[in-house]
């Protein structure tokens, strides 16, 4: 009988996933492909296949080296600041905290929903229209949206942490505060900050956007080629971003192992 419940099951779930993929390709507007051409296509891949090895340092601040190092500086700096201020947030918004305010920890996880409802990518708009255009509004962008995934993910973790600690610090006449600073915070800190390295590598791949809308970094120049259709200097763009990625992560994936 179980079984049958769960080859029913089963069979539903499958049947709704084949009507939702059903229901995507056939809404989807394809009168773009009438423009398209095999010969533009082979195009864009010689074109790529030729990266634009001049571009990558000449000295002028603005060839790839030095724009990836302001990329890596601006999810750098951003991630630092969400790290610190979704701290507070967080001691806001764990239940395990405000067992009698409950109203506190709804009031916490509200502003940790309102701050990462909205991507980087218009908190950027908005922030370029603020303080104007440049790597700081780059780095507003991320930090404002980072607190909000942060400070969630630091929450969770809070909460599922073991309160046998706390009972027997409590049991010795410890107070909330020498809870917190005792043993909360030493317990969380080594997750806290693999959680922040992860989010680290998030925002670089976030900044190396940013550019688009003039906040800084190397998505500026990559979609000044892409109208241009320069597309060897987007080769080499694509090539500084994807082995730049790839360093960050060998490099923060080392240091993860080590705070386990």
């Amino acid at each position: 009988m179980m079984i049958r419940e769960m080859s029913r099951k089963t069979l539903v779930s499958l049947a709704v996933l084949v009507i939702l993929v059903v229901l995507s390709a056939a809404t989807l507007d394809y009168s773009g492909l009438s423009t398209f051409s095999p010969a533009m296509g082979m195009d864009v891949l010689r074109g790529l296949g030729q990266p634009d090895w001049g571009f990558l340092y000449d000295g002028s601040g603005e060839d790839l080296l030095s724009l990836l190092l302001l990329t890596i500086g601006i999810a750098c700096l951003g991630t630092m600041i969400a790290t610190v201020l979704a701290i507070p947030i967080t001691l806001i918004s764990a239940v395990n905290l405000w067992q009698a305010h409950p109203w506190v920890t709804k009031l916490g996880k509200f502003v940790c929903n309102a701050l990462r409802a909205f991507p980087e990518l218009v908190f950027a708009i908005i922030f370029v229209k603020v303080v104007g255009p440049g790597p700081f509004a780059g780095v507003m962008a991320i930090g404002v949206h980072q607190i909000g995934m942060l400070g969630k993910l630091f929450t969770e973790e809070m909460e599922a942490m073991d309160e046998r600690l706390v009972e027997e610090m409590h049991a010795v006449g410890a107070n909330f505060w020498q809870t917190i600073f005792f043993v909360r915070i030493p317990y969380l800190m080594p997750i806290y900050c693999s959680l922040a390295l992860n989010h680290f590598e998030i925002a670089v791949r976030s900044a190396a956007t940013l550019g688009l809308v003039g906040a800084g970094g190397i998505g500026a120049p990559l979609i000044f080629a892409i109208q241009t259709r320069s597309w060897s200097k987007v080769s080499i763009i694509l090539i500084g971003v994807v082995v730049t990625v790839f360093i960050l992560d060998q490099i923060t994936g080392i240091i993860r192992k080590k705070l386990r």
